[in-house]
């Protein structure tokens, strides 16, 4: 069993990435911006953008953090998004999800402009994904694909199991493996909460991808022996004996499933990672060239 490294592997991203864009400033280039939109207090919300702002710092981008109370006017929101599609200083735009119930999601993400979607939802963007075209990908996927090309694993012809359907995660990265690509080529089977017989479906897998957000859904008795296993999943669970008073839990059982794996992902340290690592490459895309590609 080998750890899919995610740190490891953000790290090399971040790296080339930093180098990247010293060599734009040396040339006389704008410096790769992204501006993130956080609304409200969600503690989730608060680390993931933290660490976004944080990374950014780290390679050299300029970051503009934009923060709402979560009782902020949908219009109030929609307004601010296309002040930043028209400031020729911002290369990307994110809005952390989850949103106020009051704000409709598919409004926030269609009214960000195409070209500074680095989060990859739009649907040109996706709609683009989907037909081979240059796009932004969306993160966490792309992130998957970094991870799986770093580690050099040959995914032609694969049984892909990929457990989840939504369009941040399970519908993107069931296309991208399918695709005719070093990192596809795939057979992949899409399951959700009415697929039947799901077990058996995993037993049949060469890689599982598990996206559900259901804390150690994937069990030892799912999964055969060589198996590849991505945990997508991070869910704070309540755990007294530690300090925080929670533990971070994927959605695989880790401790039995990893000795039956040739690969498997860990939580954390994982995907998570990853996603990050793949917004500052979306993000680094849009600065330099206007090029998308995953």
């Amino acid at each position: 069993m080998q750890l899919l490294d995610g740190k490891l592997v953000a790290q090399a991203v971040k790296n080339e990435l930093k180098a990247k864009t010293e060599a734009l400033k040396a040339q006389g280039k704008k410096t790769p911006h992204l501006a993130a939109i956080l609304i409200g207090h969600d503690g989730a919300s608060e680390t993931y953008v933290a660490s976004k702002v944080k990374t950014c710092a780290e390679i050299g981008f300029q970051s503009t953090l934009i923060r709402f109370e979560a009782d902020i006017g949908e219009q109030t929101l929609l307004q601010k998004i296309k002040e930043l599609n028209e400031d020729e200083n911002v290369d990307g735009i994110l809005v952390q999800l989850p949103l106020p119930r009051h704000i409709h999601e598919e409004k926030v993400i269609n009214t960000i402009a195409a070209h500074k979607d680095v989060d990859g939802f739009h649907p040109a963007n996706i709609g683009k994904m989907i037909q081979g075209q240059p796009a932004y990908i969306p993160a966490t996927p792309f992130g998957i694909l970094l991870l799986l090309r770093h580690y050099k694993i040959e995914t032609k012809g694969l049984h892909a199991v990929v457990i989840g359907r939504s369009n941040i995660v399970g519908r993107p990265i069931s296309i991208l493996l399918s695709q005719n690509t070093p990192t596809g080529n795939c057979t992949v089977t899409l399951c959700h909460s009415h697929t039947r017989n799901l077990k058996d479906l995993c037993l049949q897998a060469d890689i599982i991808v598990a996206a559900l957000g259901k804390p150690e859904f994937l069990t030892a008795d799912m999964v055969k022996e060589g198996a590849i296993v991505i945990d997508v999943g991070i869910t704070r669970v309540e755990d007294k004996t530690k300090k925080k008073g929670y533990a971070l839990k994927g959605d695989v059982q880790f401790e039995t499933v990893a000795p039956k794996c040739s690969y498997i992902t860990p939580v954390p340290g994982g995907v998570g990672a990853m996603t990050i690592a793949a917004l500052m490459q979306n993000t680094f895309l849009a600065a330099a060239s206007g090029e998308v590609r995953g």
